[in-house]
């Protein structure tokens, strides 16, 4: 049976054996609370598994469901490419180098893009090295 390969290899996260164990205690006719209870874990957690296994699969219950939400890029790759030429740039007068925030604003400000976070800033750059 897979949720005793799980349990027993000791291969996988403690979320994916722990929510193994309340499909097998499940399976041995346990109740919510005392599964909960030998598991540490919420009530509301082991119902939600339960009904993950039930309504859509084995998977899901396991691994838990993948986000659906989209996340659409702040800036796409001519945008990146003028960050990163920015930032390549010498700072403004007076600083001795571009900090996070002046790079989002001077993109702003050369409406590159209507606005622009310090964080986009800095995961762009990160990716780029």
């Amino acid at each position: 049976m897979e949720v005793k390969k799980i349990i027993s290899s000791g291969k996988h996260s403690a979320r994916k054996i722990r929510r193994a164990c309340v499909l097998l205690k499940a399976d041995k006719g346990w109740t919510d609370k005392k599964i909960s209870e030998a598991a540490d874990i919420s009530r509301p957690q082991v119902e939600r598994i339960r009904k993950q296994f039930v309504e859509e699969s084995f998977e899901t219950a396991i691994n838990g469901r993948k986000s659906r939400r989209e996340y659409k890029r702040k800036l796409d790759g001519k945008q990146e490419a003028q960050l990163i030429t920015l930032a390549c740039s010498e700072s403004p007068e007076g600083t001795t180098r571009w900090t996070l925030k002046m790079l989002a604003d001077k993109m702003v400000q050369l409406e590159y893009v209507e606005n622009l976070s310090s964080e986009t800033v800095r995961r762009t750059l990160k990716k780029t090295s």
